[in-house]
């Protein structure tokens, strides 16, 4: 694995000794300049449409159609759950709130928690009607409590929507009910679900119950992963007529988490089987590689007219790289800066950027930061740094 550098006015330095046995040890032999990872080995899908994605890093691993805007069905309530989440961890609602049920709640159809009229039910409940059993009545007992009516409260989703970073998903109701205006992508299921798992780690916990009764009536999560033994400890399902059979799904084994989103699919079966098979593809073929912890060095650099010649690059934080197993040896590592760097230069100031290239994705870039303070030098001093750069720089003897 080559590290080289850029933009510089001196030769490259080399990285720092620590840095460099780390990476060696990563990588084995694979220093040969030039080279750059293949692209990730390829798999069948056989949704109609799908993403696969590292969670953390958000690493796309697989993807197919993956930016079509199609009918969510039921995993649109991922979206229902982060608007109630939210309101619980802002304090504007709390577990043990007791919420009205309408009419038109006790009337909704398809898949229910069976809620009754007239009624008042604990949000606690609710989550698990809405997420275990995937409740219609449920989405809409909370979608008129938050916001007056289900269509104020897809409205305010909408407006939700690309604050959270979903660009190809329109809302019409709090159900994943059949509309021809509700729509997401893939894509944006995942980056949901990713939202979701780290925005509340506590509250996310609810995906991996595997039951819930209400009213003396126990219903199964429709999740078929989370009785395999892989890992799985969310998200949701969904199916109707025009979507198909589709899942959001997350899976964790050691450190490393993935975000699968299977779509259109002909059969319950079938997507319990193109879940499994992709997600323990996954697990197989890729992995997640630590390259340098928070606070460590990277690189000296040097200073202009500085208190100190040097200064070391440090990453603020860990910088991890999923990739699949055989291209870890190619992978390139650059440090990219202006050298020497101007004084002054505060300690944690960034000064210049980490680029990791695998060949399967876009180069990812982690910003380096100025692991101490250097002052500028007096008036006089730096009047003489300068002459005795030009000396040197003009080769004079």
């Amino acid at each position: 694995m080559p590290m080289s550098s850029s933009n510089r006015s001196s030769s490259s330095r080399s990285l720092s000794n620590r840095a460099a046995r780390s990476l060696l040890a990563l990588v084995g032999f694979g220093l040969a300049v030039g080279l750059t990872a293949p692209a990730a080995q390829a798999i069948e899908v056989k949704a109609r449409e799908a993403i696969l994605i590292e969670a953390e890093s958000g690493t796309v691993l697989l993807a197919k159609d993956a930016d079509v805007p199609v009918p969510p069905a039921s995993m649109s309530k991922i979206m229902t759950i982060y608007k109630v989440f939210t309101h619980i961890k802002d304090g504007r609602l709390s577990l043990d709130d007791e919420l009205p049920v309408s009419e038109k709640a006790w009337r909704m159809g398809g898949s229910k928690m069976f809620v009754e009229v007239g009624t008042q039910v604990k949000v606690s409940d609710l989550l698990r009607g809405i997420i275990v059993q995937s409740g219609n009545d449920a989405c809409i007992v909370v979608a008129e409590a938050l916001s007056g009516s289900e269509e104020a409260f897809a409205q305010e989703l909408n407006e939700l929507a690309p604050e959270l970073g979903l660009l190809d998903s329109t809302f019409a109701n709090a159900t994943g009910w059949p509309h021809a205006n509700h729509r997401m992508s893939a894509r944006d299921l995942a980056t949901l679900a990713r939202r979701i798992i780290f925005d509340f780690p506590e509250l996310y916990k609810i995906y991996s119950e595997t039951e819930f009764t209400y009213h003396d009536i126990r219903q199964g999560n429709r999740n078929p992963l989370l009785y395999k033994a892989l890992g799985a400890d969310g998200l949701k399902t969904g199916h109707t007529s025009e979507a198909g059979y589709g899942l959001t799904a997350s899976a964790k084994r050691g450190d490393m988490r993935v975000i699968l989103v299977v779509g259109g699919l002909p059969s319950a079966r079938a997507r319990a089987e193109e879940a499994e098979r992709l997600i323990s593809w996954a697990f197989r073929e890729f992995k997640t590689y630590k390259l340098f912890e928070a606070g460590e060095t990277v690189e000296d650099a040097g200073v202009w007219q500085g208190a100190r010649e040097e200064v070391p690059l440090v990453v603020g934080d860990d910088v991890k790289v999923t990739m699949s197993r055989a291209a870890r040896k190619d992978m390139k590592v650059s440090v990219r800066y202006s050298e020497p760097l101007p004084a002054p230069i505060e300690q944690g100031q960034e000064v210049g950027r980490l680029i990791v290239e695998t060949g399967q994705d876009e180069p990812q870039s982690y910003p380096l930061l100025a692991g101490g303070s250097v002052e500028r030098l007096g008036r006089f001093s730096r009047l003489w740094s300068s002459v005795m750069y030009m000396v040197f720089e003009s080769g004079i003897e």
